[in-house]
């Protein structure tokens, strides 16, 4: 599901934990809190598998999946949670992007 991703982090509503991909432990503190609130927050909203990922090209996706069946997920509140996040974490996002595309894939800034 992920070869060609890297996983930034991951909230799971059914096991009730939280994931940050330990390569990006060097993050800021208010940062990794940020994603942790964001990630977290969203599950308890609508259930279900929120992962934010990267993408080949250093783009920043939200992925998310539910156990088949499961009554409790709210597809459509997903989608709107995830338009709403969009919207007010622009910058967060932007920055984490931008963060991946110098430390990661070693681009360099243009001045």
């Amino acid at each position: 599901m992920y070869e060609d991703k890297i996983v930034l982090c991951c909230a799971n509503s059914y096991e009730e934990k939280y994931y940050l991909n330990p390569d990006f432990d060097n993050l800021p503190d208010h940062i990794k809190d940020e994603l942790k609130i964001m990630c977290v927050l969203y599950v308890h909203d609508v259930g279900g598998i929120l992962t934010l990922v990267y993408e080949e090209d250093g783009s920043l996706c939200f992925e998310v999946t539910s156990e088949e069946g499961d009554p409790m997920f709210d597809e459509i509140g997903s989608a709107l949670k995830i338009k709403e996040l969009q919207r007010t974490k622009e910058e967060l996002l932007q920055s984490l992007q931008l963060y991946y595309r110098v430390f990661f894939m070693g681009e360099e800034l243009e001045e």
